[in-house]
């Protein structure tokens, strides 16, 4: 496995990775969870995944198997800030307002959204490593332009993953129940740090190099 970390300026640079992600996100967000979000028959995008966005993938053999997206809580596009201050407003039906219970607009702080796994990742050996180079990758683009926490609205079982894989998670909202797919979830938050050297670390790319899936 291996990690990158881009936004759009340079997400050429990887070929069909941040589409291939799309594509992850589809078929876990609508086509397994049943949300009702922003989506085609084959991806799933949103007004999130703009410039202010940045992205951290895992490749196994040029297949993308996890990512997740991440933005400054300062960012803004358009009539949009960043997701969860959007719902703080009102602004996103899904998403209950209290569940934050303020609005945070610091650099300090960086918000990570659509955390995403793909089936194909079997074993919990697997799993536990995709997610820390997923996690690891955010803490990298966070940390490089001045981020000290970053936080994000996720199922509450995704804590206690983070805590076991070495990272700080702790809950900072009110749980609510989602009424597409019946998971319990809440705002987390953690500290932008180093996790321990015993657990795998991101592949951090000073000079990327292209990436290519394998020919079908």
């Amino acid at each position: 496995m291996e990690n990158i970390t881009f936004n759009l300026s340079n997400l050429h640079i990887y070929g069909p990775a941040f589409y291939d992600f799309l594509r992850l996100r589809k078929r876990f967000f609508v086509d397994t969870l049943g949300w009702h979000i922003p989506h085609d028959d084959e991806v799933k995008m949103d007004q999130y995944d703009n410039p202010k966005a940045w992205y951290s993938l895992v490749l196994r053999n040029g297949e993308v198997i996890g990512g997740a997206r991440a933005m400054a809580t300062t960012a803004t596009w358009g009539s949009h800030s960043y997701m969860l201050r959007d719902a703080v407003k009102g602004k996103l039906i899904d998403i209950p307002p209290e569940v934050l219970g303020q609005d945070i607009v610091s650099p300090a702080m960086w918000e990570c959204t659509r955390l995403v796994m793909s089936e194909t990742v079997e074993t919990q050996a697997d799993r536990s490593v995709c997610l820390t180079m997923i996690v690891q990758g955010l803490i990298d683009v966070a940390a490089e332009q001045g981020a000290s926490q970053l936080m994000s609205l996720s199922p509450l079982a995704l804590m206690r993953a983070l805590r076991q894989l070495g990272f700080g998670a702790e809950r900072i909202g009110e749980p609510y129940t989602n009424d597409n797919d019946g998971r319990r979830y809440a705002v987390l938050s953690m500290p932008v740090t180093r996790i321990p050297p015993d657990v795998p670390r991101a592949t951090h790319r000073v000079q990327p190099q292209p990436l290519h899936a394998p020919a079908v």
